[in-house]
């Protein structure tokens, strides 16, 4: 099919101005008529929107969305891992350590870093909208990075044909993925 659509480019862009009958101009006179004529650009812009017409619905719109969802997840991750550092790093000065919490009942539609001694937010995010995260709502790093008792152990991030489930340790605050 395409061999036919480019065949077709071709006589039309190699037809003379006297093959299709207009009036020619002399040799010396033809480089200030450098270009092409309407008819062959707009058959040009025809072929070109129709092989579009084909391939957009071939696009997979849920590899993109399974795509953000490995985005959230590996960001949901390296969040709690901060906050785990955080923790260690500032034991001396904060000994009720740091935490990740979720914004609103789940679904939920972000999260914050949170100083669990004076409240500060630390850092903040929020979810996109296809991307649905429930279980835990409060992990909670002690200066030794363990989670305290009270803390939660699993988070499940999902959106059309994925799901993860990220796992923690309590006695070490690891985080593990499972998909």
């Amino acid at each position: 099919m395409v061999a036919v659509l480019v065949a077709i480019l071709c006589l039309c862009m190699g037809e003379t101005a006297a093959q299709r009958g207009e009036r020619t101009v002399p040799r010396h006179d033809r480089s200030c008529w450098g270009g092409h004529t309407l008819v062959e650009v707009i058959t040009v812009v025809l072929i070109i929107s129709f092989l579009a017409c084909v391939a957009v619905p071939r696009v997979n719109l849920g590899a993109l969305s399974g795509a953000r969802v490995d985005a959230v997840v590996r960001r949901i991750v390296t969040d709690l891992r901060r906050t785990r550092s955080q923790a260690i790093l500032e034991a001396a000065r904060n000994p009720a350590g740091y935490g990740l919490i979720m914004r609103d009942a789940g679904p939920y539609i972000g999260y914050q870093i949170v100083n669990l001694l004076n409240g500060a937010v630390v850092a903040e995010h929020d979810l996109p909208a296809d991307v649905q995260c429930r279980g835990g709502r409060r992990f909670e790093f002690e200066p030794l990075g363990n989670l305290s008792t009270a803390s939660d152990m699993q988070l499940t991030v999902s959106t059309e044909g994925k799901t993860y489930s990220l796992r923690l340790v309590r006695a070490t605050g690891a985080v593990s993925i499972n998909r």
